[in-house]
């Protein structure tokens, strides 16, 4: 019981974490040395710490982390810090991706928990579900790191804390509706 509430604890941690990462940078850009900066990125790793045992992805996901934590404080830059985001969508790409090569895939275990007798037709349609995501994450990532480069500290707090959710929302959304449209026409 205690370790469910104290993993339970962790996500929520992490989600806010994760939700304010990008405006804490940009605030903070200037105004506070990134090596400081890095430490909620510290903060944001250690959340990650109970999944350790779970996934080797969150295992990669954390060795990940704390080198971008070390590049930060020994360089003092901000430009490992603003790579997290890039991080957190080659994790998620790489646990998604792997379940397509080693099956379920993602979408198929989450559905299986609320349906755990899904028919073929579903199966199907959750590896679609899934490689959607994949694709998802390639675009956001992929922007997530041109802006990190090559645009202002605005533009990278813009996409990576208000933007990327809006669309992730909105993918969650425009999936929502085809599932319902789905289970209709196939009496699922």
């Amino acid at each position: 019981m205690k370790r469910n509430l104290l993993s339970v604890m962790m996500s929520v941690l992490a989600v806010i974490i994760t939700l304010i990462y990008p405006l804490a940078i940009w605030f903070g850009h200037g105004q506070v040395q990134p090596r400081w900066l890095a430490l909620l990125l510290l903060l944001a790793v250690a959340t990650r710490l109970p999944t350790l045992a779970i996934s080797r992805v969150a295992r990669w996901s954390v060795l990940a982390g704390m080198l971008l934590v070390l590049l930060a404080v020994w360089n003092n830059a901000l430009l490992p810090l603003k790579l997290y985001p890039v991080l957190v969508n080659a994790g998620l790409l790489a646990a998604f991706g792997y379940s397509l090569l080693a099956p379920p895939s993602m979408v198929e275990r989450l559905a299986r928990m609320r349906e755990p007798d899904l028919p073929a037709v579903a199966v199907g349609y959750t590896r679609r579900v899934t490689q959607v995501w994949c694709g998802f994450f390639i675009l956001n990532g992929a922007l997530a790191f041109a802006t990190a480069l090559w645009a202002s500290e605005a533009l990278w707090s813009l996409y990576t804390g208000v933007i990327s959710y809006l669309l992730m929302g909105a993918l969650f959304g425009i999936e929502f509706l085809l599932r319902l449209r789905f289970k209709r026409l196939h009496h699922v």
